[in-house]
């Protein structure tokens, strides 16, 4: 097939999906069920409904393979929706490689990167639920500029626990929140039961998210007229951002390109998953067979070197327990500047695709990314930001073994967002006073010691 001549592929609204895929209709192997903490059973509606509406629980727990996108949520998705696909061509020149990379690019959106794809239809599921109020954590702040944005759009109130050590680093990011309405407290904070405790016990706290989510479910689980909103993890997250993939496919379909490798950063899964889950839908019925890799951070690295077992979702053991490769949920991981991968868990559903085989993984240290981010931004013209860095290093590293081998391979990754605001990190590497977190043994297994005692079945 000869090669295409295009750089930048788009697609018009009306090739805009409007059905999200949902990975758990074509897997051969179910996932593990979520289960109660205290009776450890598999939990049910009733369990979810004080922090969800039924109609994200619903799409938690559905086996179907699409689920429509409402009207409501495509009015909103077309504010930037389809989002371009570009060929990183002066990249492909820079390194000499034969292999052509491809990144679909999810910066364009109101708050820069991939977050709005979940955070509208959870704001308008819950607004058509009545809710007023909804509460969430942030990392590096870029879920909670979205949910902020998505609140406005259909006239919630929300508020927003961020990470202490983001917080202090990212100030335009709070700012931006609260341009869109949101209210935003450093978590650890005094407001809660759980940030209290932390604080008490360590009062120079950078914090988690699995502490951010702790206080943001504490409060939702308080007041009937507010719930709880994920930005991540959750199966009903993921088949949202599956918009990326669906629109990804048709436009290598339009260039007459198949990828072999698909490359996409890990935090708790959203990106990669948006990404991954319809290129493995075609990769299952055998009309394509990519290599899928997930990269982490090196110091955070649930899916490398975490176990595989039931965990609770947060720090203050408040959620189900879920399946998944985890650090523990007592982990507290290095204030790196990628703070939106610093979650102790990853996603059950990409857990399990790495349990059955069907996806690799592996870690990247922040200066090896921030190196290639740099490169990225001098040649292609876009900042990334520091999350999909490590994508990009890891599309580096496969350009420059197809240089080795000769090999034209097609590499496809998701740039999940800008860095326009994470310019303080940047400044870090530059100036040379980033450094690499070396994570000890110890620290994994001290936090892996607090993992709850759940049998494995009979």
């Amino acid at each position: 097939m000869p090669e295409s001549t295009q750089t930048k592929v788009v697609l018009d609204e009306s090739e805009l999906p409007t059905r999200w895929y949902n990975l758990l209709a074509d897997l051969p192997v179910p996932p593990p069920p979520v289960l109660h903490p205290g009776t450890l059973a598999p939990v049910g509606p009733d369990d979810l409904a004080p922090l969800f509406p039924m109609e994200l629980i619903g799409q938690e727990v559905t086996t179907d393979r699409y689920v429509d996108i409402p009207g409501a949520v495509l009015d909103v998705y077309r504010l930037w929706r389809p989002s371009p696909l570009y060929r990183a061509r002066r990249l492909e020149r820079a390194l000499d490689t034969p292999a052509r990379i491809y990144y679909k690019y999810e910066g364009v959106s109101p708050a820069g990167s991939h977050k709005p794809n979940t955070a509208v239809p959870q704001a308008y599921y819950n607004k058509q639920a009545g809710i007023r109020r909804l509460t969430t954590e942030t990392g590096a702040g870029q879920w909670g500029s979205a949910l902020a944005f998505a609140c406005s759009q259909y006239g919630l109130d929300c508020e927003v626990w961020m990470v202490r050590a983001s917080y202090d680093q990212k100030p335009y990011r709070r700012i931006m929140m609260e341009t869109f309405g949101g209210v935003v407290h450093p978590s650890p904070s005094t407001l809660t039961d759980a940030g209290r405790k932390v604080l008490a016990e360590h009062p120079d706290s950078t914090g988690s998210l699995g502490i951010a989510i702790s206080e943001a479910v504490e409060v939702a689980a308080q007041h009937p007229d507010t719930n709880y909103s994920l930005g991540s993890v959750l199966n009903h997250v993921l088949l949202h951002q599956t918009v990326i993939g669906e629109e990804a496919l048709l436009q290598l379909a339009k260039v007459g390109e198949t990828p072999d490798l698909l490359v996409g950063c890990t935090g708790g899964g959203s990106n990669f998953g948006g990404l991954a889950f319809p290129f493995l839908r075609e990769k299952l019925a055998g009309r394509i067979a990519p290599v899928i890799r997930a990269v982490e951070p090196a110091a955070c690295p649930s899916l490398t070197r975490g176990v595989y077992a039931y965990d609770f979702g947060d720090t203050a053991g408040m959620t189900p327990l879920i399946k998944m490769h985890t650090l523990g949920h007592e982990f507290v991981p290095d204030p790196i500047h990628a703070g939106g991968l610093r979650y102790h868990g990853m996603s059950p559903l990409i857990s399990h695709l790495k349990e059955q085989g069907m996806i690799e993984a592996v870690a990247k240290p922040q200066r090896e990314c921030f190196g290639a981010g740099v490169q990225f931004a001098r040649t292609e013209g876009i900042v990334p930001a520091p999350e999909p860095t490590h994508a990009v290093a890891a599309a580096i590293d496969e350009a420059l073994r197809c240089k080795e081998t000769g090999e034209a391979k097609v590499i496809l990754t998701a740039l999940c967002g800008h860095g326009h605001l994470d310019l303080a990190a940047y400044d870090a590497y530059l100036s040379g006073a980033m450094v690499d977190q070396s994570l000890d043994e110890a620290a994994i297994a001290d936090a892996i010691a607090a993992l709850p005692p759940v049998p494995e079945p009979a």
